[in-house]
């Protein structure tokens, strides 16, 4: 592709190709040799004592090698919890490969069929005999820590998990004592089931000459996967297991963790002597993969007449399921509630966070992970105190923005040591207003208004933490995430000039595999179709933690930057060489070293790579070939930024919500590949949107999942949506080297509020001021027509 320069060229995905004409390879193509599948009887109860398990009929099927319980892997270690977060005590529930005598959500895994077929196997599942004793359940957490409530963990009292605060609340309620106004609401950002389009799965391979094992598994962290089921899950070296990420088709958070049943098909590998393969189904993936949100909270924000907004305080009851999944306790915690301040100079902040065992699915990130359920709570209440005053929302957030001279920003310690790294709030703010032509759609809007018609804007300005990774932040002595976060990046040159990049971070549709090569390329001088990416198989990348969070670029690219520097320095010293010059007088850019004031006696990377390949004539002390690593642990996270603003028309006959127009500002420092961008934006916004107005995860009072499919379970189409309408400022992350930031999230954090800000103003003629998540046609219909569900 010409392009002059090839970071921030658009340039289209080196991916695409084999995913769109179906070359690509998931898990499920994977065959082995003497291979079987497993089937896994799940449990039809939310809460329940398993008194037997009767697996004989289902032993004597044809075809069917074996048929396993609990009671078979009593030597396999519960799965651990790798973020507890720190400043509260845990009280710690977290699954078996499957459940032995007690099971607390419908889906929890009770007994595996191995057979020759899948076929086999699913049919054998229903000739296992169970009996239970149902036990009470809860599936509410604000009702879960009542008195009198069903126990679930005799371990967590009053269903508690965790009972997490930051801030100072003496200082808050002060404040909102003293302010003019003070805004009561509650809100409920409900639970949304991911849907990555490929469900999990697992196959493992065990091989008793070297004591090892091989696991594929679909993966956003092989390394880690690694390294928690050999260490605390099977309680075997690290080094005798290789994990490996076929193609992941899609995430969205929900497959950072490890599950049951990946460690269990290792478990069964050994056992049988047989590679196995286990595919969930996608009712198993609703019920059995973790899903995000989930969150009741009481908010109190403080103003003075004027807009300023002098407090807020916040307490939320976090849904964490029946069991804790692998990071649960840290989303609702360090990724919310230490970013409650979004992006206002609000001088006192108290947020407390109450982490609930209920029987219903296990909660985990899911895309956004904390910070849309943090940005949703600010930037309601926000609207909220704009419709109190009776002032414009646009103003509201103009008076509070933190300036831009004020970065790096300290948001009232509430981020216990670290500061916004960069910012133009105001900046993204008036592009926003520019783009949508917030003067017009106002007078518009009182036109429409006069005619009985329901028209709406609203606006979300929005700041993220992203590249979550300074180690001595994030790990044991911080936020008590279990390890490090830093990344690694592998660089190789061979002889002919051609480059290998390994990272640590894992493609799953982000195309790690065009923007690294993009930026190698571009370091080195070389042309990009001669640059491979290499990822997702622990043997031949170095150790790294991953992708998710927005850290693939702030992070795994700068570490890949980092080794890319690191051939650049040893290309030049052997040019100077080579040469015949002082290293002092030799630069490298283009691809070509040379001595200053003379370009045209150059030698180009290719050739020092030749020269540092065969080590015929090297520099005393200068160690052959062209492969450098390195591993990168950043000195603060990044902080992106936006403004997202939405128009909707509500219809009321109908109760329908019609977006009009939807126009994004996002900030994310340097972009490596805009075309790429755009795409992870309008992902983004296209999950925000549905949480907004259609998505949600409902269980009954039995803890039956009710939207157990997607026949109940409203994933949006394509037509639902608008023309995104999207655009940039550039503001560069002073805390790497590239000035990028992470933009993999901010559609999903930003576009939730701005549609619920704009169908609250549709309906502020009405005096509806809040209505909770999703605002379907029936909820709508219903508050317009005077059965206010949830209205004051």
């Amino acid at each position: 592709m010409a392009v002059t320069a090839l970071f921030g060229a658009k340039i289209k995905r080196r991916e695409d190709p084999r995913l769109i004409t179906g070359e690509a390879k998931y898990l499920d193509d994977l065959v082995l040799p003497g291979m079987v599948h497993a089937a896994i009887l799940r449990s039809q109860y939310a809460h329940a004592r398993i008194t037997r398990i009767d697996t004989s009929r289902a032993a004597r099927v044809p075809g069917v090698v074996g048929v396993f319980t609990g009671k078979d892997f009593l030597d396999v270690n519960p799965l651990p919890c790798a973020w507890q977060v720190s400043g509260a005590k845990h009280n710690v529930n977290t699954p078996r490969v499957l459940e032995v005598d007690h099971v607390s959500f419908t889906g929890a895994g009770i007994a595996v069929v191995v057979a020759e077929d899948r076929y086999t196997a699913e049919d054998a599942l229903a000739l296992i005999d169970v009996e239970y004793e149902p036990l009470p359940i809860a599936v509410d957490a604000e009702e879960a820590t009542k008195p009198g409530a069903p126990q679930i963990h005799e371990n967590a009292p009053s269903n508690i998990c965790m009972d997490w605060s930051c801030g100072d609340e003496e200082a808050t309620e002060r404040a909102l004592r003293t302010a003019d106004v003070v805004i009561r609401q509650r809100l409920v950002n409900q639970r949304l089931i991911p849907n990555p389009i490929e469900p999990r799965g697992a196959a493992a391979r065990y091989d008793p000459g070297t004591d090892e094992y091989t696991l594929w598994s679909t993966s956003q962290a092989p390394h880690v996967h690694r390294l928690l089921i050999t260490a605390f899950v099977l309680g075997i070296p690290e080094t005798k297991m290789r994990v490996i990420s076929p193609e992941v088709g899609g995430a969205f958070g929900s497959k950072i963790y490890v599950y049951p049943e990946y460690p269990l098909m290792c478990a069964l590998a050994r056992r049988l002597g047989r590679p196995v393969k286990w595919m969930e189904t996608r009712r198993e993936n609703y019920v059995a993969t973790t899903h995000g949100r989930d969150h009741i909270t009481y908010v109190e924000v403080g103003a003075k007449r004027d807009g300023t907004i002098t407090a807020l305080k916040v307490k939320t009851y976090a849904n964490l399921g029946g069991t804790l999944s692998t990071i649960a306790p840290g989303i609702p915690t360090t990724l919310y509630g230490r970013m409650l301040s979004g992006a206002y100079k609000i001088p006192n902040i108290f947020c407390r966070v109450v982490g609930v065992y209920t029987n219903t699915g296990m909660v985990d990130a899911y895309r956004g992970a904390g910070r849309p359920e943090a940005t949703y709570v600010v930037e309601r209440s926000v609207d909220l105190v704009a419709r109190e005053l009776k002032m414009d929302p646009v103003e509201i957030r103009r008076k509070n923005f933190v300036p831009r001279d004020a970065f790096p920003y300290d948001p009232v310690g509430i981020l216990a040591g670290l500061k916004y790294d960069s910012g133009d709030y105001e900046k993204a703010l008036n592009k926003a207003l520019e783009l949508i032509d917030y003067g017009g759609f106002r007078r518009q809007q009182e036109e429409a208004r006069k005619q009985g018609r329901l028209m709406g804007i609203g606006f979300s300005s929005y700041v993220e933490i992203c590249g979550v990774a300074p180690s001595a932040w994030i790990g044991l002595g911080g936020q008590g995430w279990g390890a490090g976060l830093w990344e690694s990046g592998n660089v190789r040159m061979h002889l002919t000039g051609k480059v290998v990049v390994t990272s640590g971070s894992q493609s799953h549709g982000q195309g790690h595999e065009t923007t690294l090569a993009q930026l190698v390329a571009h370091e080195l001088g070389v042309p990009i179709d001669d640059v491979i990416v290499q990822h997702s198989d622990t043997l031949g990348t170095p150790f790294g933690y991953g992708t998710y969070g927005s850290r693939s670029a702030a992070v795994g690219a700068v570490a890949v930057y980092g080794s890319t520097q690191k051939i650049k320095e040893k290309a030049r010293r052997l040019a100077a060489h080579l040469l015949e010059a002082s290293e002092t007088d030799v630069v490298f850019e283009g691809g070509r070293a040379y001595v200053k004031g003379a370009p045209e006696k150059a030698k180009t990377i290719q050739e020092l790579a030749l020269a540092a390949s065969v080590a015929y004539n090297l520099p005393p002390g200068m160690e052959p070939y062209f492969d450098e690593t390195t591993y990168y642990d950043p000195p603060n996270c990044t902080f992106p930024f936006g403004t997202h603003a939405c128009i909707v028309e509500v219809d009321s006959e109908t109760g329908q919500a019609k977006i009009l127009r939807y126009v994004a500002v996002d900030d994310v420092g340097r972009v490596i590949n805009p075309l790429i961008v755009d795409g992870q934006v309008h992902g983004g916004v296209a999950q925000g949107i549905a949480q907004a107005l259609w998505e949600g995860a409902v269980y009954d009072s039995n803890g039956q999942l009710l939207t157990g499919s997607m026949m109940e379970y409203a994933v949006p189409k394509a037509e639902f949506f608008p023309w995104f309408e999207t655009d940039r400022t550039v503001t560069p992350s002073p805390t790497n080297p590239l000035g990028v930031k992470g933009a993999g999230e901010t559609g999903t954090i930003a576009a939730t509020a701005a549609v619920v800000n704009a169908v609250m103003d549709a309906l502020a003629p009405l005096g509806i001021t809040h209505l909770d998540m999703p605002l379907t046609p029936r909820k709508l219909w219903q508050a317009i027509h005077g059965r206010k569900e949830g209205a004051r």
